[in-house]
């Protein structure tokens, strides 16, 4: 194919790559959460012409927005003082009729941003139908070590049948950080715990902050991309311990990932374009918090031919790996093992047995190659090997051209054709005269 550099090209490119996370997230449940700092700022036009975007795109959005910059500066500009405790604001009634007024004026600012649909903008012929209302039940807080939180409350019940009903119509869901009881008070609650209790009763796939603090980065100051809500847990119990924020964000993110929320991203707001980057692109900008080691290696289905061909196609025609049609690779798929990660493919392996002679063929080994860092391949290697030692398979042997250091490293040695099975060695292509080795599986 002749190539073509104009710029453009590259908009074309990305809009292809993200053509993956387009159909994974369609009719999908996202909960995003933000404070009220975004509405304030220059750029939450942005914000929302982005989130306009996702609903445009299939995706069923619940929006929860915080205000205590609001009601801070409702406070200050009536010289009533404010106090916090652990974190929550402790809400007396006159404090509460600020929140209330704060919290009202943000959902109509937030409203009337979500109705623009100027031409010539992002927005454009968007055409949002946002739902709000008293799908959020609270009861109080209560005395805790003796500090009294009056109006402060805490979120009882999260009407998620209402909520799923204005979803299925097509409507944009607005959660204010209010709550109501059955008998008809208002309590000021926290905009993350009502964002983490309505991710838990939606069952959302998705629960998003967009978080004021930096991204998240480790002891030699690279990004923090991922992490298991064990290793989450683990940098909250470390004596030097992230910001006060991003404390609270990764003790939701835990909360959640154990009542059945599978992902959890916080995603620095700051960042121009931050929430389309972190949703459709592979590695996103910000950290995601999963129950689970968020890849997975698997055994390979019949919906990943398209993905390994797509990874190990490049490696054929480089001459590293024997080319595979699409056919033999339908036929074969069930040898295969692959390393996913959002449904994307990132590394393959293939293993063939002759339980007869008891060896086995490790073959199509491939990491994409953005990927070839965190010992991927030796992971699809030692499956291989473990799935061996249960076949009862002694040895395994791998055919190479341009790979046999990495292989020697690992304990392969090299080997002659001789040593191969009978049906193996009549498949040898001496025009590629490919190199033997040998591993023993003790």
């Amino acid at each position: 194919m002749k190539k073509n550099n104009r710029p453009e090209l590259s908009q074309i490119n990305w809009f292809r790559n993200a053509a993956p996370y387009i159909n994974a997230h369609r009719g999908r449940t996202f909960v995003i959460a933000f404070g009220g700092e975004a509405v304030q700022d220059t750029g939450f036009a942005r914000l929302i012409h982005d989130i306009a975007m996702l609903q445009s795109l299939g995706v069923r959005l619940v929006l929860v927005h915080g205000a205590r910059p609001q009601i801070e500066q409702r406070l200050r500009a009536r010289g009533q003082a404010f106090h916090y405790a652990a974190g929550l604001r402790i809400t007396d009634a006159d404090a509460l009729q600020e929140v209330k007024e704060a919290a009202g004026c943000l959902r109509v600012e937030i409203e009337a941003q979500l109705s623009m649909g100027l031409a010539n903008t992002p927005m454009s012929g968007a055409r949002i139908r946002v739902a709000s209302g008293n799908h959020v039940m609270a009861k109080p807080l209560g005395v805790r070590d003796g500090v009294d939180y009056q109006h402060t409350g805490e979120v009882r019940r999260i009407d998620a049948e209402g909520i799923r009903r204005h979803l299925e119509n097509g409507e944009v869901v607005l959660l204010s950080p209010l709550g109501y009881s059955p008998t008809g008070e208002v309590f000021n609650l926290s905009a993350e715990d009502v964002a983490t209790a309505t991710a838990i009763s939606l069952k959302a796939d998705k629960l998003i902050f967009l978080t004021e603090e930096p991204r998240l980065r480790d002891g030699r100051r690279r990004p923090i991309s991922q992490m298991t809500a064990e290793q989450a847990r683990t940098w909250l119990n470390r004596r030097r311990g992230p910001a006060s924020e991003t404390a609270r964000h990764l003790t939701s993110a835990i909360h959640a990932c154990r009542h059945a929320v599978e992902r959890v991203h916080l995603v620095e707001r700051a960042v121009d374009g931050a929430l389309l980057l972190e949703l459709y692109t592979r590695d996103g900008v910000g950290t995601l918090i999963t129950g689970e080691t968020y890849e997975r290696l698997r055994r390979a289905t019949i919906d990943d031919v398209g993905g390994i061909l797509e990874l190990i196609q490049p490696l054929e025609a480089e001459g590293v790996l024997v080319r595979r049609s699409r056919e033999q690779l339908e036929l074969e798929i069930d040898r295969f093992s692959v390393i996913e990660r959002d449904g994307v493919v990132l590394g393959c392996t293939a293993f063939y047995p002759f339980p007869e002679e008891s060896v086995g063929e490790l073959a199509c080994l491939a990491i994409h190659p953005q990927y070839r860092t965190a010992s991927r391949g030796d992971r699809l290697l030692d499956f291989v090997e473990a799935e061996a030692r249960t076949l009862g398979i002694a040895r395994l042997f791998v055919l190479t051209t341009r790979t046999a250091h990495w292989f020697r490293e690992r304990g392969f040695e090299p080997g002659d054709i001789k040593a191969l099975p009978l049906r193996r060695r009549e498949l040898y292509n001496y025009q590629r005269n490919s190199k033997v080795f040998i591993k023993g599986l003790a």
